[in-house]
């Protein structure tokens, strides 16, 4: 399953001349270039906050575009994650649940394939994971892409059809060998890169009509594996370390029978300043590929007509809370995502926005960028009238939710949350267990206030939230006419 276009150089080397301005002014619609990193959680941009990271090119969106500041995937784990926002629809709705799917539902049309029926020129590199991609390539769907990069993970899994892969072996190079030899891959033969070099061949290929081009990397995925000169820039002293107290881990013990990737731990017992050292390089060298793609935009004339779109389809717990990686959980870390919306000939400029956005609003605002009507099946709210300035910056839903069905291998897991401006709710299906936060009093999580009687009512408030929510979420089928 690699590309359907002829393989091109390294760093973007294509013979494909630029589009003309004067294709370009024939559509007004914006061509769009949607980066989606994987396991990126909200708080690791520069300009947003986290003065330990290195991030001048998203930054440069930040300043060009909208900061969502409160912006939350629909699941903690990739696949649901991923059918949300490609769909605008909650996971349970589209039957995307689980992270190793068989197939792919086909149970809403992809935001993808509605922009390419519509004339969008859509290409995509990196991951795709709608279904299950272990032991065998990912079936291929009614996707709507024209070139289909398909590269699940970095690593050398499957005999054929993985693109990146192929790509190393046309240099003459050996994926297991470097890694082996090294422990990392150079960034000249990186995953990060090889997808930015895919997204600049492709934006200047020659044609009359708008593109979409998604940018799908594995990092900052585990393995935490960048390459030296990044994590030269990050010495693990100097790192902040995770949110964690004692509590965490009587906290954790408890809800011990909801799937975790990882036992809480103390941070000290698995280095946790380490992992954080790490993860922010990898977070660097997405941002210098960011910031090739922002150049090639801008010298082929196009970055004013485009729409760049940088998100995450979930966080990493990173030692907060004693835990790694992911799973049935739904703190800041895993759900809260970075999202920057930049279109200079449009959107608002240097805005930063803490309105409360869901991922599902995604496709329904690509939807009224491109001029289609947004079917009302969507559960994505356009995000259009905060972009252009017509709606209070501050303000777009009463509260967000995310979804955890067995998502995971292992222990069968269901878990929902809902958060309002002020609280989190978290209910742990079947277990009796939940947690109610005070995001405003209590912004790292510690104290779980489920048990707290002065808090009933707005535990009270918030499961009506979370059931009205499912209810209005739920497929009813076709509508009939009663002959009763």
């Amino acid at each position: 399953m690699g590309s359907t276009v002829t393989r091109r150089g390294f760093l973007g080397a294509s013979g494909a001349a630029l589009a003309s301005p004067e294709a370009r002014s024939a559509d007004s619609r914006p061509n769009i270039l949607w980066i989606c990193t994987d396991q990126q959680r909200w708080d690791t941009i520069r300009s947003l906050g986290n003065g330990h990271v290195r991030t001048p090119h998203i930054d440069r969106l930040v300043a060009s575009g909208v900061a969502f500041e409160n912006a939350y995937c629909q699941s903690p784990i990739c696949t649901p994650s991923r059918a949300s926002f490609l769909t605008g629809m909650y996971p349970s709705a589209v039957h995307g649940c689980m992270n190793g799917n068989e197939t792919w539902d086909d149970a809403a049309p992809l935001v993808t394939k509605s922009l390419a029926d519509a004339g969008y020129d859509c290409a995509l590199a990196g991951k795709f994971h709608l279904s299950g991609a272990q032991g065998r390539i990912e079936p291929r769907v009614d996707d709507g892409y024209r070139v289909f990069d398909w590269s699940h993970h970095p690593s050398d899994d499957w005999p054929e059809g993985h693109a990146y892969i192929e790509w190393l072996r046309s240099l003459g190079k050996d994926y297991d060998s470097i890694y082996g030899r090294l422990g990392y891959i150079p960034s000249e033969f990186h995953q990060t890169t090889w997808c930015a070099d895919r997204a600049i061949d492709f934006m200047r290929e020659e044609r009359s009509g708008p593109w979409l081009f998604s940018l799908n990397c594995f990092d900052p995925h585990s393995p935490f594996d960048p390459p030296q000169e990044w994590l030269e820039h990050y010495p693990a002293a100097d790192m902040p370390g995770p949110l964690f107290r004692e509590s965490d881990l009587e906290a954790q013990q408890r809800l011990e029978a909801v799937n975790f990737q990882t036992p809480a731990r103390w941070p000290e017992d698995f280095n946790a300043r380490s992992y954080q050292a790490k993860y922010f390089a990898m977070i660097e060298l997405i941002d210098h590929n960011v910031g090739r793609m922002l150049d090639a935009l801008q010298d082929s004339g196009q970055l004013a007509n485009t729409m760049v779109i940088f998100t995450s389809d979930h966080g990493e717990t990173l030692g907060d809370h004693g835990l790694l990686l992911k799973g049935c959980r739904f703190y800041e870390s895993l759900v809260h995502v970075p999202l920057v919306i930049s279109w200079p000939g449009r959107f608002r400029q240097g805005l930063r926005s803490e309105a409360l956005v869901e991922l599902t609003d995604l496709a329904p605002t690509l939807l009224e960028a491109a001029g289609l009507s947004v079917p009302s099946t969507m559960h994505g709210k356009s995000l259009a009238s905060v972009l252009e300035g017509k709606a209070a910056p501050g303000h777009h839903r009463e509260f967000v939710r995310s979804e955890y069905y067995r998502a995971l291998a292992g222990v069968q897991s269901f878990g929902t949350m809902v958060r309002s401006e002020r609280f989190k709710q978290v209910t742990y299906h079947g277990h009796g267990l939940g947690e109610l936060f005070d995001l405003e009093a209590d912004p790292g999580e510690f104290d779980n206030l489920w048990d707290d009687p002065r808090l009933a009512q707005v535990r009270h408030d918030h499961m009506v939230m979370n059931f009205d929510a499912l209810a209005t979420a739920t497929d009813v089928g076709p509508n009939r006419v009663s002959r009763y």
